[in-house]
């Protein structure tokens, strides 16, 4: 995959002076571990820790981490299949995080999710036609005629026959699978989709396939996307803006030209230290990420990559930094969280 062309989109970024599709402030998502005869609280598992960013309308934000760093807690908190411990998400000046009964309904119409597991998130039970109506059935969206005619312009929409509704989703391979859930989640004609790790669980070339199917739909149908991976080339081919997340946190976030070329965070600069070239005869002069994320329960004080950070300085275990400006030509909402950067360390 070639790195996607992009337009006006890259103008979007945090602090700009368009109002935001989505705007999330000091989110958190704490889990309590509870112990004893009691089962009194012992402590916390931090998955979402003081989140904050902004999705344009229009763009594609991509959220990139390892495994375990509270990526995917932070889109279903989003879709609010997990309640959030604390913070705002805003959805069109709606408060999405406190919305309740007859407003969450509505709101859900907007915000829709495209799962990790084609296969576990579609049930056996239902043919696929029936599965991408269902949400036209919820929310009493036409008549029976009608929705099945829409049906059928979702399944042409995503590259299915319409005569396959009647089957059941064992019958259809891993991509074709994941074709159904984007139908179900463009059922609705929602502005924002979070797509939860939409290409983990697919064969390398089905996945091209898929990537370049919602990049299609974005253009025609006018979607916001928050794309949420591990997968940097990935990101890299469809995302405009990309933020970093480490135990939690959001630790970087910029345009991708930005972050793939000037990384201001030391865990960026492994990520993509990390990531494969196509040209064999290249070299990267930084060294990758070294040893395992800490626990979720027991962060490090300060900044938690500082026990694996190659630049550490006294400092970094004892501030938590914030996200801040780096002063970066072309990116005006290239942010960092580097201790050592905003003291005027950082070489």
């Amino acid at each position: 995959m070639t790195a996607r062309a992009t337009g006006s989109n890259n103008t979007a970024y945090h602090g700009h002076h368009k109002k935001p599709l989505l705007s999330i402030r000091e989110l958190r998502k704490f889990y309590p571990i509870r112990g004893g005869i009691f089962s009194r609280k012992l402590a916390d598992v931090k998955a979402v820790h003081d989140v904050s960013l902004d999705i344009m309308r229009g763009e594609t934000l991509g959220l990139v981490g390892e495994s375990g760093c509270g990526k995917s807690t932070l889109g279903r908190t989003l879709m609010r299949l997990e309640e959030p411990t604390a913070g705002k998400v805003f959805f069109e000046g709606n408060d999405l995080a406190n919305a309740r009964g007859r407003e969450l309904f509505a709101l859900r119409r907007e915000v829709q999710m495209i799962f990790q597991d084609p296969y576990s998130s579609l049930n056996p039970r239902m043919t696929v036609g029936e599965i991408v109506r269902e949400p036209l059935d919820i929310h009493k969206i036409g008549t029976p005629a009608e929705r099945r005619e829409k049906v059928s312009q979702l399944f042409d929409a995503v590259g299915l026959k319409p005569e396959v509704r009647d089957r059941y989703p064992h019958e259809f391979s891993g991509g074709q699978r994941q074709r159904v859930g984007v139908a179900r989640a463009l059922a609705l004609g929602p502005k924002l989709i979070i797509a939860d790790e939409p290409l983990s669980a697919l064969d390398v070339s089905v996945q091209a396939q898929v990537i370049n199917l919602m990049v299609r739909l974005q253009r025609k149908l006018h979607l916001t996307y928050l794309f949420i991976s591990h997968d940097l080339s990935v990101v890299e081919y469809i995302s405009d803006r990309i933020a970093i997340m480490y135990l939690g946190r959001i630790v970087e976030e910029g345009l991708k030209e930005t972050i793939f070329s000037r990384p201001m965070h030391p865990y960026t600069q492994a990520l993509t230290a990390a990531a494969p070239i196509a040209d064999p005869r290249a070299r990267r002069d930084r060294v990758p990420v070294q040893g395992e994320t800490p626990s979720p329960i027991n962060p490090p004080a300060g900044c938690a990559f500082h026990p694996r950070c190659p630049f550490a300085a006294p400092i970094c275990s004892q501030t938590v930094p914030a996200l801040q400006p780096t002063n970066t030509p072309g990116d005006p909402g290239h942010r960092a969280a580097c201790a050592r950067m905003h003291e005027g360390l950082w070489g």
